[in-house]
């Protein structure tokens, strides 16, 4: 059975309350000593033992009901039957993904609506005048017929504390640097073996493709755990898999540590890339939590730059590392501190996931009222772990095979994505074999690619501000979000161009190491751009569509790296170098194509 369609709302005056329920009010506002003005923002709980004042003569106590809202007062609130940008996106079946929960931010004034009332504001639509009965009259009614009170959905009050949209902007912003930070430990982890492959050779007496692969496999990793964290967190909320995840992918760099041999290694190295990908999975969902549609733009931008900054932090570090003491074992156990480290703050922050938000709050009211009918919507349908994994794994895999706009975006990702890795194997053979550098030396040489980055953030907030002028004026489509890659696109080309071109002895290092400016700048505009519009694109099917994206791009971050190096031996510094930029120069149409055609393409090759 499809779950009930939820509900979001815009903030209007309430209406006024009629004087008797005033009066009720106010007295108990008094006796909760709770500070009362019009309108009433807070959830008041109505016990049926108030009205009676002779305690003699009163009636066996029934369970406690709270106030909840009546379809007039939905409407007084203009809560409505769609979201504000869904007109402008095609439809796609009828189940959403609750891992990005608008539909879940709702405020009312009580904190309760009845199931039947949002039943009765989906049929009847917007023009519906038809007023309906109070909290009090339907819940007689029920009880009179032997019934247990009809199923009470829990919301956020008006201002409500707990939702995570209302904490404070600095709050919001340390949470959303601390999803960051997550995201770079993750990445960072990954490449961290890219500053020591001959350590690798050497201690285990196994070619550099199998080095490589030290890399590859943990990109693996990162392919197959968000199908089993992205399903739990729907149960168990996103903060007990971040902290139970993060544990383990922090122990298991002990054993990557301190393996005797490279299977041992490469299964370590596997499990960590499984364990490690949560925060690729959820951090996105959790930033998602925090900021409303309209505010998200700028924190997606530092978001995006993380999965990419953060692999090239790893050779940075480990390779100085490697200069330094030559041990292979403390590039691990510098990724167990750091990852610890991140373990630490993740766990000072509390859960922003609003489904589980609620369930917690309808447990406590059920508790404090006894009335079993308060419930959440999640736990109306009780979807099971199977169900929800089923989903979480098949739906990704359909909308791989079904929804072109989808590939042609993820495919743009993948290339980027790729590129990146591509560069930790390029540059030692560049810097390496060209230039005499050692691990040390060659790990600078991206610091230029973290300035670009750099670059790139410091012009999203010029972007964001042209995207909400043009929110001002209309309603925005997903095509407003690829402003950032129409800017970007072209950089990535020229990036490798650049770096063929200037990839000669005779030419100071700073020719190509300058190439990594362009690429960080255009790298970091264009996964910002692309992961708004495909959010956008496919609102209630986000989770899925980012899982989607997040398989296909680890498995173009997995196989990029093995053949890297042969490529570039093979064809040359130069023609290796022009291969990428010109593959790099066929996608750059696409982001141009789908801001000039996507609302066409869009209605035509989205699955209904």
């Amino acid at each position: 059975m499809d779950r009930p369609k939820l509900y979001t709302q815009s903030l209007t005056p309430v209406r006024c309350i009629n004087t008797r329920l005033y009066l009720h009010i106010f007295w108990l506002a008094q006796y909760l000593n709770v500070p009362f003005t019009l309108p009433v923002y807070t959830t008041i709980i109505m016990s049926s033992s108030i009205a009676n004042e002779n305690p003699e003569k009163a009636e066996p106590p029934h369970p406690q009901h709270t106030m909840v809202e009546t379809e007039e007062s939905l409407r007084g609130l203009g809560v409505s039957e769609s979201h504000r940008l869904d007109y402008n996106y095609p439809t796609i079946g009828h189940n959403s993904d609750p891992v990005f929960p608008e539909e879940y931010t709702i405020e009312t004034n009580t904190g309760l609506v009845l199931q039947k009332t949002l039943e009765q504001v989906k049929s009847h639509g917007s023009t519906s005048t038809t007023q309906h009965g109070t909290s009090a009259d339907e819940h007689s009614a029920d009880l009179e017929k032997g019934g247990n009170g009809p199923t009470e959905f829990v919301t956020f009050t008006i201002n409500d504390p707990e939702h995570p949209h209302n904490w404070s902007r600095v709050y919001r912003w340390y949470i959303t640097m601390v999803a960051s930070a997550l995201v770079v430990c993750v990445a960072f982890g990954s490449s961290i073996v890219t500053g020591g492959l001959g350590l690798i050779e050497d201690q285990y007496n196994v070619s550099l493709e199998v080095a490589i692969l030290t890399c590859s496999i943990m990109v693996c990793g990162f392919a197959v755990g968000p199908l089993l964290w992205s399903p739990l967190s729907e149960i168990i909320g996103r903060r007990p898999v971040y902290i139970i995840s993060l544990f383990l992918y922090t122990v298991f760099n002990i054993p990557c540590a301190l393996s005797p041999n490279i299977g041992g290694l490469l299964v370590c190295r596997f499990l960590c890339g499984v364990f490690s990908s949560s925060g690729l999975s959820l951090a996105g969902g959790t930033i998602a939590d925090i900021w409303s549609i309209e505010e998200r733009g700028m924190a997606i931008a530092y978001f995006a730059a993380a999965p990419y900054c953060g692999p090239v932090l790893g050779p940075i570090v480990t390779g100085w590392i490697n200069v330094g003491s030559g041990r292979l074992d403390l590039f691990f156990w510098v990724n167990l501190a750091f990852s610890g480290a991140i373990m630490v703050l993740i766990g000072l922050v509390p859960e922003t996931y609003a489904p589980v938000i609620l369930k917690r709050r309808a447990a406590r009211l059920r508790k404090e009222s006894g009335n079993p009918n308060i419930i959440t919507e999640m736990e109306k349908t009780k979807p099971s772990f199977r169900e929800i994994a089923r989903t979480s794994l098949i739906r990704p895999i359909t909308m791989i095979m079904t929804e072109p706009v989808l590939d042609l975006m993820c495919m743009y990702i993948v290339l980027i994505y790729s590129m990146l890795y591509a560069f930790f194997f390029a540059y030692p053979v560049i810097f390496g074999d060209l230039y005499g550098y050692n691990d040390g030396q060659i790990g600078l040489m991206f610091i230029p690619i973290l300035i670009g980055a750099a670059f790139a953030l410091a012009v999203t907030p010029a972007i964001e501000n042209r995207f909400r002028q043009t929110c001002a004026v209309r309603s925005p489509t997903p095509e407003d979000r690829l402003l950032g890659a129409l800017i970007g696109a072209p950089f990535i080309p020229i990036a490798f161009f650049l770096l063929g071109a200037t990839s000669f002895k005779h030419i100071i290092w700073v020719g190509p190491a300058s190439s990594g400016i362009a690429f960080g700048f255009g790298m970091v505009l264009c996964y910002y751009a692309v992961n708004n519009y495909i959010i956008d694109s496919y609102q209630k099917y986000a989770a899925s569509a980012l899982a989607a994206k997040v398989f296909l791009r680890s498995g173009g971050g997995a196989a990029f790296p093995l053949f890297t190096t042969q490529m570039y031996d093979r064809l040359g510094l130069q023609w290796a170098s022009w291969l990428l930029a010109f593959i790099g120069l066929a996608m750059v149409l696409i982001p141009y194509v789908f801001w000039m055609f996507g609302a066409k393409l869009r209605a035509k090759l989205t699955r209904e």
